[in-house]
C-alpha cells in the first residue's frame, strides 16, 4: 500500500506506529522516539480529529503570505492518536470535530488544511 503524505506534494497525511511498543507519532524517523526500536511502520491517517490549540495570525512571517493574513494555525488531536500543526477554517473553535482537506498556501501546495466535520 503507498502512504500518501503532503510533505512530498501528495494529498494525505502520514504517520509512524513503532512495532516494539506500539507508540505513534507524528514526524518521520527511522527508529521508535519511545523505545528505540527500528520496527516502524509508516502508516496513511484518515484525515480526521479535534482542534487541541487554535491561534489567528495576524503578521505573516514574509511578504509571500501577508497577502493570506489573517489565517488560523491549528493543533489536531489526531484519531489515530497523534497531534499535527496545520491550518484550519476561521470560526473553528477548541473541541470541534475536523477533517482535512489540501490546499495551496503562498507557493506551496497540498497543505492540510482543517475545516469543521458533520461527524
Amino acid at each position: 500500500m503507498t502512504v500518501l503524505d503532503w510533505t512530498s506534494g501528495e494529498q494525505g497525511i502520514a504517520y509512524q506506529r513503532c512495532g516494539g511498543c506500539a507508540l505513534v507519532w507524528y514526524f518521520q524517523r527511522s527508529f521508535c522516539p519511545g523505545c528505540g526500536h527500528a520496527d516502524v511502520q509508516t502508516l496513511q491517517a484518515a484525515g480526521r480529529g479535534t482542534v487541541h490549540a487554535l491561534s489567528l495570525v495576524h503578521r505573516a512571517p514574509n511578504e509571500e503570505l501577508r497577502a493570506h493574513a489573517p489565517y488560523l494555525i491549528v493543533l489536531i488531536d489526531m484519531d489515530e492518536g497523534f497531534r499535527l500543526m496545520a491550518h484550519g477554517a476561521k470560526g473553528l473553535a477548541i473541541g470541534d470535530r475536523v477533517r482535512a482537506r489540501f490546499v495551496a498556501f503562498g507557493s506551496h501546495t497540498n497543505i492540510p488544511f482543517f475545516e469543521r466535520s458533520p461527524s
